[in-house]
């Protein structure tokens, strides 16, 4: 099934490079979709030695609970804390977000939630382009 499926819970959105990695969550994320996407990022880390990742929950319904605990999908979030340098995360649900900016001290990863209407902030952010530039 294409990336673009109108029926998948998960699809791919274009990036301004390649090494960032974007997907936008539309609806109850499913096992098929949760293993595609961990098999996108998989490839990536794959061909990079660092992505960024941009998730966009647009309309997030919660996941089937095999899309919650498949084996793939663990294993590339195992994975993705020595290949990811900074994961944004725009419209997650308040328990998400709780969890992200928890956690988020104690992973090697930059992460960091945005509100739903603050997604272009939020592209900035991960796209490094809110980095401060190098002194001259």
């Amino acid at each position: 099934m294409p990336a673009s499926a109108p029926d998948r819970s998960i699809v791919r959105r274009d990036s301004p490079r390649p090494d960032l990695l974007t997907f936008e969550i539309r609806a109850k994320i499913t096992k098929p979709d949760i293993e595609w996407m961990a098999a996108e990022a998989d490839a990536a880390f794959d061909r990079f030695d660092a992505v960024d990742m941009l998730i966009v929950m647009s309309n997030y319904d919660g996941a089937e609970l095999s899309a919650l605990f498949d084996g793939d999908a663990i294993g590339v979030q195992a994975r993705a804390a020595s290949h990811v340098r900074r994961y944004a995360v725009v419209g997650a649900p308040a328990w998400a977000e709780a969890m992200i900016n928890l956690f988020a001290p104690l992973t090697p990863v930059e992460e960091k939630t945005f509100a739903l209407e603050d997604e272009a902030e939020a592209r900035l952010w991960v796209d490094g382009s809110a980095r401060a530039a190098p002194a001259a």
